[in-house]
């Protein structure tokens, strides 16, 4: 396809504007999808705010955005199972295929993977991208572009409750109620977990867990969490454990409200870096930590789920911005944490 795309480029901190950039052209193994929505992401936000994150910096002019869904627009010559018309979720990683961990099947710890948003790699807030097929994933008729952007984060949730090993008759606290702690419980729902409670302070957040499944919340701002869910489960405390607010005070509120043998999964990062954890109380108890990192194998699961009805994924999303209003978008997804659970810009007209 000839011409050129209207691209949004992060200027400096807090800057976005405009460019046009030539529409590329899909290789042999990818298409072309013309982007309808993409999610805006916590770590964009963390970009947006500070243009940072660890060891990686951005060099304007960069590109956010790293959770996309739109329409397949042309097909690379040798790829055969998707077609012009398909709507599709793109997941955003590509690895080297060759590593030790890509042929062990752990290809998010592929030390080589070229990631959406990611510096030095540009994201998607633009209108069309050539991607990889092999990671282009088909939505079926009845699951939109707008739940296909949204893959992404609960590719996360998914992995997290596969890392802790989630299955029926556990009981489950998810710490945090922002896009991720949200997925991740309705992830928990649909793998099984009898009881999933959600902790947070925010309290519109805890009640969009509510409305989105969670079988109880506390409002850690107003109640000692730890005591509350301890009096929730008689006593006994949590099987399993999933932090995703990123901060020492909250994991160590998970080893305190966990019972002993269960399972701890660290998804959320601290704003340091490091924690100072109670090993004392988690060497009495033999508790397992288990990590997160993106996630692997996931997309077909998660889709799945969600065209079953087993996740609503429209239903955590609070605001939808155009294309053209991108600044007031990060703007006040950054302002607004409150209010905003998940904001996603529509970049095109879904089909």
């Amino acid at each position: 396809m000839n011409g050129e795309m209207k691209v949004a480029v992060m200027e400096g901190i807090g800057k976005i504007g405009y460019t046009k950039r030539p529409i590329p052209t899909p290789k042999s193994n990818e298409v072309l999808v013309k982007l309808e929505y993409v999610g805006i992401c916590g770590s964009d936000m963390h970009y947006y705010e500070t243009g940072a994150i660890g060891d990686y910096v951005v060099k304007p002019p960069f590109v956010l955005g790293h959770e996309p869904g739109g329409v397949v627009v042309e097909v690379g010559a040798d790829v055969t199972h998707l077609k012009v018309g398909d709507r599709v979720a793109l997941e955003p990683g590509k690895t080297c295929g060759h590593c030790e961990f890509c042929k062990t099947g752990r290809y998010n710890l592929c030390p080589d993977v070229v990631f959406f948003a990611t510096p030095p790699v540009d994201g998607v807030f633009q209108e069309y991208v050539a991607h990889e097929a092999a990671l282009c994933f088909k939505l079926p008729e009845h699951v939109s572009t707008l739940e296909g952007a949204l893959i992404e984060p609960l590719a996360v949730g998914f992995h997290a409750a596969n890392q802790g090993g989630a299955h029926a008759g556990q009981t489950a606290v998810v710490m945090g109620a922002g896009c991720i702690g949200l997925v991740t419980m309705m992830a928990l729902k649909a793998e099984g977990v009898s009881k999933v409670y959600v902790v947070d302070i925010m309290q519109k957040r805890l009640d969009k867990a509510l409305e989105l499944g969670a079988d109880g919340v506390i409002n850690g701002k107003e109640q000692d969490a730890v005591q509350a869910l301890l009096e929730l489960t008689d006593g006994r405390g949590c099987d399993l454990a999933i932090e995703t607010a990123g901060t020492e005070f909250t994991t160590r509120q998970c080893i305190q409200m966990t019972k002993k043998g269960a399972t701890i999964v660290l998804v959320g990062y601290s704003k340091t870096g490091e924690i100072t954890l109670p090993m004392s109380l988690a060497l009495d108890k033999e508790l397992t930590f288990k990590t997160v990192f993106r996630y692997r194998h996931i997309y077909p699961m998660a889709i799945d789920a969600v065209a079953a009805g087993k996740v609503n994924l429209k239903g955590i999303v609070t605001n939808i911005f155009d294309f053209d209003d991108i600044q007031n978008a990060m703007d006040q997804s950054v302002a607004d944490k409150a209010n905003i659970v998940k904001a996603v810009v529509r970049i095109g007209k879904e089909c």
